[in-house]
């Protein structure tokens, strides 16, 4: 049996195919993981990448390919690429803007569960914010973190790992592209020589 084969192309689709299941899973774990912190809930491309993933999970279950998984690429490209380009100044606006759009409770349940106080301490609606904190290291030390350190840094670590997995493995998408037309285009050796492709 000879490398590159029908055998040895059935093979590497199969193997393909489960390499995309278990990047699906991982794409939609990751993005939940950094969605659940309830930080980067506005953010859109976390949203995408959950799109991807479930699309890349279902096209790997179904074994389609070709056309589709070069949709796939260029969607999973761009997102990945917008994951690693946004800068820290700019997740500093995401956050300042969804931190005055959330209602009392929530920021009041993300300071709780953060363990911080305020966003970034830059206006007088950030100093009454800090005032009016209950978490629970205000009543260890006067000082607390402020909460937007706390949350640039779990934005940031969400962004890069998302935007890495998803870049790399977009590469991967163009071999499956080709390892499909390449397989469609063979001929089944145990097949019938008389039958039409």
């Amino acid at each position: 049996m000879v490398c590159g084969g029908f055998a040895c192309s059935k093979n590497a689709l199969c193997a393909l195919n489960v390499v995309y299941m278990l990047v699906g899973l991982l794409l939609i774990g990751v993005a939940a993981w950094a969605r659940g912190l309830g930080l980067v809930s506005s953010i859109h491309i976390i949203g995408g990448v959950i799109v991807v993933g479930v699309f890349l999970l279902l096209i790997a279950v179904a074994g389609l390919y070709m056309i589709i998984l070069g949709l796939v690429f260029i969607f999973q490209f761009g997102i990945s690429c917008s994951c690693l380009a946004i800068n820290l100044s700019k997740q500093t606006d995401v956050i300042n803007a969804s931190w005055w759009v959330m209602s009392n409770k929530t920021r009041d349940e993300l300071e709780r569960s953060f363990d911080c106080c305020g966003l970034f301490n830059l206006t007088t609606l950030d100093q009454q914010d800090f005032a009016f904190c209950t978490a629970i290291c205000k009543s260890r030390s006067p000082t607390c973190q402020m909460c937007g350190e706390k949350f640039l840094k779990h934005s940031d670590e969400a962004l890069k790992i998302l935007g890495g997995v998803g870049l790399f493995f977009s590469f991967t998408e163009i071999l499956g592209m080709w390892l499909a037309m390449r397989f469609r285009n063979q001929k089944d050796p145990r097949a019938n020589p008389s039958a039409f492709l």
